[in-house]
């Protein structure tokens, strides 16, 4: 049987794109939520315990390992990842599979868990909503837990990631309703109480410590819905401290080819901090989160917790595992910032105890 050409496959997957917007499942009631917290309720609620606190701020974050994940990291506020995952149905479950590797590794299920009535997924959102209402949510959880969240997101739902960092970064509305992921819907007011200062703070502005994507481009751009990103998807706004690019060598639906690495290149328009990863040809673009298998082996889990990017002796160590080396990358940056967020909550809660 001949191999089908290069345009068919790219017009299957632009089809299959489409499709998927149009797929729906069950609903579940949405649960209440209490009235925003006023100034100062985060910091005086965080009850850590002196001897905790000590072992988080002695952290390093660059280096996390398995001990400390359990014994310490474990009992911090986690921040709120928000996950998106890719517009072909039913891709949501290549997603649904990370973060049940995340929770294998010993992440908060409740930090990752949609609180809302869902869709199509418990875990992430569609590429195809309104990236207003998910910077609205950031927003709303930054406002609760005192610790920014984090955004990953898989081929359209990459696109969709840096969409939000813009919609934070004021390019598309200069005003942001804060967005209950609880009621799935809007509040009516436009700002926060900051819960590290006690000041009021336009959701237009609000930054997340990390977020990554993984195929995005391509033809995920040939949709109305994202049209506006065709000239802005590579350029990285401010609102996220750390951002990671990464992309298939070979992908043909992101259209991320090694002869062309610089056009699948991200690059910060500000001062974020960008990094560029570039994935072995043998990884598929619409499968690349599905992980829950890693976290099942010891071992596995071992090399994952000691795995430090830009380190090629580790890279090339990887024991057999599906996606292993994308995994171990973004779960370095999750370890990494859950560790800098909690030790930024507690010394703003000591600061704050100092000051009275």
């Amino acid at each position: 049987m001949r191999r089908p050409t290069l345009l068919k496959l790219l017009l299957v997957a632009a089809v299959a794109l489409v499709v998927g917007g149009c797929a729906t499942g069950p609903y579940r009631s949405p649960e209440p939520v209490s009235a925003p917290p006023a100034a100062g309720t985060v910091l005086q609620s965080l009850q850590l315990g002196a001897a905790l606190e000590e072992r988080i701020l002695a952290l390093d974050p660059a280096y996390i390992g398995t001990d400390d994940v359990r014994d310490t990291l474990s009992k911090a506020p986690a921040p709120h990842i928000v996950l998106i995952h890719g517009g072909i149905y039913p891709v949501y479950l290549a997603m649904s599979s990370f973060a049940e590797f995340l929770t294998g590794m010993g992440y908060p299920e409740a930090a990752i868990r949609r609180p809302d009535g869902v869709l199509d997924s418990v875990y992430s959102y569609s590429p195809y909503g309104d990236s207003a209402q998910l910077a609205g949510m950031i927003a709303w959880y930054y406002e609760r837990d005192g610790v920014r969240p984090m955004i990953v997101g898989h081929s359209q739902g990459g696109v969709q990631t840096v969409k939000v960092l813009d919609e934070l970064a004021g390019v598309f509305e200069r005003e942001l309703p804060v967005w209950n992921p609880f009621t799935d819907a809007a509040e009516n007011r436009m700002t926060i109480v900051d819960p590290l200062t006690g000041a009021r703070h336009p959701v237009v502005g609000v930054t997340v410590s990390y977020a990554s994507v993984v195929g995005a481009g391509g033809l995920a751009l040939i949709l109305p819905n994202q049209w506006g990103m065709t000239h802005r998807l590579r350029d990285i706004p401010d609102t996220v401290d750390e951002f990671t690019g990464f992309s298939i060598n070979g992908d043909i639906i992101a259209l991320s080819f090694a002869g062309a690495r610089g056009a699948s290149e991200f690059h910060a328009n500000g001062k974020a901090k960008v990094r560029n990863v570039f994935l072995p040809s043998s990884y598929n673009h619409i499968v690349v989160p599905t992980t829950r298998q890693l976290s099942a082996s010891d071992a596995m889990r071992g090399w994952l917790n000691a795995y430090v990017p830009d380190r090629p002796e580790l890279a090339d160590s990887v024991p057999a595992g599906d996606n292993a080396l994308w995994a171990a990358d973004v779960w370095y940056s999750i370890k990494k910032h859950w560790c800098l967020e909690a030790q930024r909550l507690i010394r703003a809660r000591r600061a704050a105890v100092a000051a009275r």
